[in-house]
């Protein structure tokens, strides 16, 4: 995808990708927060996958991996979030080995902790995968 796309196409393409590596997100984003805080779900779709997702430069499953490691080292906190972020690396062609390397890394910036903890997150996730094929 394009950085020269008009800004308005952000919403477009950030909905086509988080349907391709997240199905349904949106939908049960907006079934948990909307009416909270009304369009929380579609701004998560079109600023983190419509602007930032989506942006180009580097490939899915590189920025997918960035994230796996960013959230890694943020620590056990981020678990759901890092779940999410896992099946959506596997979605975009992560290997099961690439994103435990990269979480094993990511020992060295959030500590053996945050790693045991994503590490953990990253066997559930694998597992699911198992239960439903």
């Amino acid at each position: 995808m394009s950085l020269d796309a008009p800004h308005t196409d952000t919403y477009a393409r950030g909905k086509t990708l988080s349907e391709q590596v997240n199905p349904g997100m949106e939908d049960a984003l907006r079934d948990r927060y909307d009416a909270l805080v009304p369009g929380l779900s579609r701004t998560i779709v079109d600023v983190a996958y419509g602007q930032f997702y989506a942006r180009g430069g580097v490939d899915e499953k590189t920025r997918l991996l960035a994230t796996v490691a960013a959230l890694t080292a943020l620590g056990g906190q981020t678990r759901p979030q890092l779940k999410v972020n896992i099946a959506s690396a596997r979605a975009v062609g992560a290997s099961r080995e690439e994103i435990a390397e990269i979480i094993f890394q990511m020992t060295l910036y959030g500590g053996f902790p945050a790693m045991i903890n994503a590490m953990n997150a990253a066997m559930e996730v694998f597992d699911a995968e198992e239960a439903e094929a």
